[in-house]
């Protein structure tokens, strides 16, 4: 029921920002919803602790309004037997939404950010990684028009992404194809060009395929490109499903690129089923005592402050952990701990005997 209303909240939400985004390109209610549709996955995903700590507050407090956990205590059990199974209940959910959710997130995102990019026409660079090299793709403009494109093969590259090493430039006019291909030992991003050095061209003349080589110490090459805009070519760590995000973490590495990003992001993925279990802990800890001469108000909003602060803190340290601060284990597990020890020793002291 919750996940429904949240799903429901999210789509109005997100299909009124697509039209007020793309309300210049006339896409219409239609491509409005279907980007909305979208792009609604990720953002259902990303609050599901959420919803989780929601889902538990309810249980608890329909249990304690109804006088039913005052009978089950009665009988006996303890409170930690009573959590068990909707703790249990939770993990399952949680891992079964990583194994089945997230491949289908990270889809839905991948396709989401290719319609974006076909309506602003912002697709003239991709980035991708083979099983040895980088590849990158670049248009060439001329008098304010797309004059052709120009491929780019690197053996590796830097960790800020702004050099290349043993480079290849295979230049492609928009009417003739392959034109140009250019070897260079080291490629470097500057502000508006390619400063090659050690640098080979070659001439790709069907006419003459003997046509000389012309060799020189240095070569300018204009690009448009940025560090920033190869980096964030890679795609967000979300768009990769988390069967795949070992060898995508391992084929970033390779490159020479920085993995921190996607190393947090997979730890995050593996502590998610435990958050979710930490989150129904945290709704227990505040809700499961019975109501009667309490305040229900006061204990709802305490737990729910309580599942935001840690929603937050594991935010937080997803930014330390993707800037480096601090490791990528820490980041992903930290917060889950933290959570559910504090929710843990405060059912703990309210347990009778």
């Amino acid at each position: 029921m919750i996940a429904g209303v949240f799903l429901l909240i999210l789509f109005l939400i997100d299909m009124i920002e697509m039209i007020r985004r793309f309300s210049d390109r006339q896409i219409g209610l239609s491509g409005a919803a279907r980007l909305a549709a979208l792009n609604i996955a990720g953002s259902f995903y990303a609050i599901l602790p959420l919803m989780t700590v929601l889902a538990g507050i309810a249980l608890f407090l329909g249990l304690a309004r109804s006088s039913e956990m005052v009978a089950i205590r009665a009988s006996g059990r303890s409170a930690l037997r009573v959590v068990t199974a909707p703790v249990v209940a939770a993990l399952v959910l949680g891992a079964l939404t990583v194994g089945l959710l997230n491949p289908m997130v990270a889809a839905t995102g991948s396709i989401y950010d290719e319609a974006v990019a076909e309506i602003g026409r912002e697709g003239s660079q991709t980035v991708s990684l083979g099983d040895s090299a980088v590849w990158l793709r670049q248009a060439m403009q001329e008098d304010g028009r797309e004059a052709g494109q120009i491929v780019i093969r690197a053996r590796r590259a830097s960790p800020d992404a702004v050099t290349l090493y043993d480079a290849s430039f295979l230049v492609f006019d928009a009417e003739a194809g392959p034109v140009r291909r250019i070897e260079a030992r080291e490629a470097r991003l500057t502000p508006g060009a390619w400063q090659l050095h050690q640098v080979s061209d070659f001439a790709l003349d069907r006419d003459n395929p003997q046509a000389e080589v012309t060799r020189s110490a240095a070569m300018t090459l204009a690009s448009d490109l940025t560090a920033q805009r190869i980096r964030e070519g890679f795609g967000r760590p979300e768009s990769v499903p988390v069967w795949q995000l070992p060898a995508f973490i391992a084929g970033l590495e390779r490159a020479g690129f920085s993995a921190a990003r996607h190393k947090v992001w997979f730890q995050m993925e593996l502590a998610r089923p435990f958050l979710m279990g930490a989150m129904v802990m945290i709704a227990a800890a505040f809700t499961m005592q019975h109501m009667r001469g309490r305040s229900a108000g006061g204990a709802v909003l305490m737990a729910f402050g309580a599942g935001i602060a840690l929603f937050f803190l594991r935010n937080l340290a997803q930014v330390l952990g993707d800037n480096g601060q601090i490791p990528p284990a820490m980041a992903a597990w930290t917060p889950v701990l933290v959570g559910a020890m504090l929710a843990l020793g405060l059912i703990l002291k309210r347990e009778d005997g």
